[in-house]
């Protein structure tokens, strides 16, 4: 089934304003990249304001939901690693160019405090996960670990861009795996 104009639309933006920046990339070139009319672009979002949010939480949507499934199928006691694991296989398959959050927060600190907001809140949703993971896991007695791990992750987002994407992500589960062990023999 084709996809609708309104995912079309999505789809282009994202992939634009991520590989081109949020400001750099303009409604005419996403409309030309989509093969609409701008006619469409506004049938569907208000403004490029709310497109640009659109793309926001859809990915993140997806983000998510690609943890969610990780830990879910994660044996017992390895919830955290499987997010680890999870959040690497994102960076590897949709964000070898960095964090599309972090580039927005970047982009949008001074003009927009909604779409900065937004951003913010989708990287505090990421360490309420791995808060609530470190917990499943036993690990809650080790405090400041999930923010550790959080930022070890943020870590790996940057060093995608940096280094090649196998060594990025072998160095973020390593250090993770660090952190980990140490807050397990912690609590023997």
């Amino acid at each position: 089934m084709p996809a609708s104009k309104r995912d079309q639309l999505l789809a282009t933006a994202e992939r634009l304003l991520y590989e081109q920046g949020f400001h750099a990339t303009g409604i005419d070139r996403i409309v030309a990249a989509a093969g609409v009319v701008r006619m469409t672009l506004y049938n569907h979002f208000a403004s490029k304001e709310a497109l640009v949010a659109a793309v926001l939480t859809a990915r993140h949507q997806r983000f998510i939901a690609s943890l969610e499934a990780a830990m879910a199928a994660a044996a017992p006691g390895q919830e955290t690693l499987a997010l680890i694991d999870a959040h690497g296989d994102w960076l590897e398959r949709h964000s070898q160019h960095g964090c599309i959050m972090a580039k927005a927060m970047g982009e949008f600190a001074e003009h927009s405090a909604e779409l900065h907001a937004l951003a913010a809140a989708a990287k505090a949703d990421l360490l309420a996960r791995l808060e609530a993971a470190v917990a499943r896991d036993g690990l809650e007695h080790s405090p400041g670990l999930a923010r550790r791990l959080f930022m070890v992750l943020e870590g790996g987002n940057t060093a995608v861009a940096l280094w090649d994407t196998a060594t990025a992500l072998a160095d973020t589960r390593a250090l993770a795996e660090t952190l980990i062990a140490t807050a397990r023999s912690d609590a023997q």
